[in-house]
């Protein structure tokens, strides 16, 4: 009984969570995937739902949309057209610096309303604030993978 409570109420926290007054409210393919695996946890080089790394998580989730991203985030920054932090769309590939090694380490997938999901290496799938002091400080870029056919198809709400 306590681990159906415990199991009710994650649930109902990950849907406010992602919805409340956001663009990621709309039910969209895009989201409907991030949500169905939010809460996963990390395992380095994961790349199905038993365990995911950052980019086994970005490449998982664009696998669902037809869409074939490369392995590694370093790699997968190669990919798309850059796009400004102001412009950025539901969709869109987040990429930051957390090694301090200048080079990308660390990609997640931006949601709206100022929210990236990604596979945080102590909290598994979930999502953050883009601007939060620690990810403001590390953010490299965005690349904007889908197509407009792709966006309207999986990410417009």
């Amino acid at each position: 009984m306590r681990k159906t409570f415990a199991a009710a109420a994650t649930s109902l926290a990950i849907l406010f969570t992602l919805g409340t007054g956001s663009v990621s409210a709309a039910d969209t393919k895009l989201n409907s995937v991030v949500k169905s695996v939010y809460g996963t946890p990390y395992k380095y080089g994961g790349v199905t739902t038993n365990g995911f790394d950052c980019s086994g998580f970005t490449r998982y989730v664009f696998k669902q949309m037809g869409v074939k991203l490369a392995r590694v985030s370093s790699a997968q920054y190669k990919q798309g057209t850059p796009v400004a932090k102001s412009q950025l769309k539901p969709g869109d590939l987040v990429f930051f610096n957390t090694l301090g090694k200048n080079k990308v380490s660390h990609v997640g997938i931006y949601i709206g309303d100022g929210k990236f999901a990604h596979a945080s290496s102590s909290k598994g799938i979930r999502t953050d604030q883009l601007n939060s002091s620690y990810y403001k400080s590390k953010y490299v870029g965005a690349k904007r993978i889908l197509s407009k056919t792709g966006y309207s198809t999986y990410a417009e709400s």
